[in-house]
């Protein structure tokens, strides 16, 4: 295997050859800006503490796995793609951003189911002009560390992208046609004279039907579940991740952490990208 290291600044050359003689590498090359390839290393039990330590992200990878052997990659948005949790930020225009902001954080801990979790939140938003959420959108949405050059290089290898989101379509669809994103599925919020009713419409989209959803794009594309990456933070990711030939936990809870093929603690979402050879 090799042991691709990973940083969000320059590594120093002292951590490299510490992690060299612990994985018994047999090189090392460098892959992109702050991530490098061991080569031919093996596991060690001391890895994953230094790593942390030093703030290093790290993962184990076949030397003939390439991006190009992927057909699909399935994200998910707040926290994820976007550095923030719609929801929340919705409810700070409303002055109630602390009491949203408990429940999502429970949620995302899988303390709460997540229906019931979102059904809550929402109902606290009704009576929310409508204009709040292009306000969000626009004074506060941004992309997390590295997207566009994930993205950018998964459309170079081919690589089609989804965003699944336990969140909002308002949102979803305005970032799907901004990043030329091949799918997009969220939740709808009700609104009625140009205020929010507390209410969704149609099923909610939670855990079970993020999974369903990269299943009918996976079977419709026609790829095996090791064609598909599928990343999260959050517990509602998990069945998700578990449909996808490799999963990653991007700065994630420690219940994805637990569960996911790959940890990307440190790093952007160019971090995704660097794993694989392309």
């Amino acid at each position: 295997m090799n042991c691709i290291i990973q940083g969000i600044q320059c590594i120093a050359p002292a951590h490299l050859n510490h992690l060299m003689a612990l994985t018994e590498a047999s090189g090392i090359e460098q892959s992109a800006e702050h991530a490098y390839r061991l080569l031919n290393a093996r596991p060690h039990a001391d890895i994953a503490a230094f790593c942390y330590e030093h703030q290093l992200d790290y993962g184990f990878v076949r030397p003939d796995q390439k991006l190009s052997d992927f057909g699909l990659v399935v994200m998910d948005m707040d926290s994820t793609l976007i550095s923030i949790e719609c929801i929340d930020e919705i409810a700070d225009m409303f002055h109630i951003k602390p009491q949203v902001a408990a429940i999502t954080e429970a949620a995302m801990r899988g303390e709460i189911d997540f229906c019931e979790s979102l059904r809550r939140r929402v109902a606290l938003l009704a009576g929310l002009e409508e204009s709040a959420l292009q306000r969000v959108y626009d004074e506060r949405l941004q992309l997390n560390r590295g997207a566009v050059t994930m993205l950018d290089k998964l459309k170079r290898n081919g690589v089609k992208i989804m965003l699944v989101s336990g969140g909002f379509v308002f949102f979803t669809d305005r970032l799907k046609q901004r990043l030329d994103l091949d799918y997009a599925r969220a939740n709808t919020l009700e609104i009625v004279n140009g205020k929010l009713t507390g209410n969704l419409l149609g099923p909610i989209l939670d855990a079970q039907g993020k999974a369903d959803s990269l299943v009918c794009i996976r079977d419709e594309l026609g790829l095996r579940p090791e064609q598909v990456i599928a990343m999260g933070d959050g517990a509602n990711d998990l069945k998700m991740m578990a449909q996808a030939g490799v999963s990653i936990a991007y700065h994630a809870k420690p219940v994805v952490l637990a569960q996911a093929s790959y940890a990307l603690n440190f790093a952007g979402l160019d971090g995704l990208v660097n794993l694989f050879s392309n």
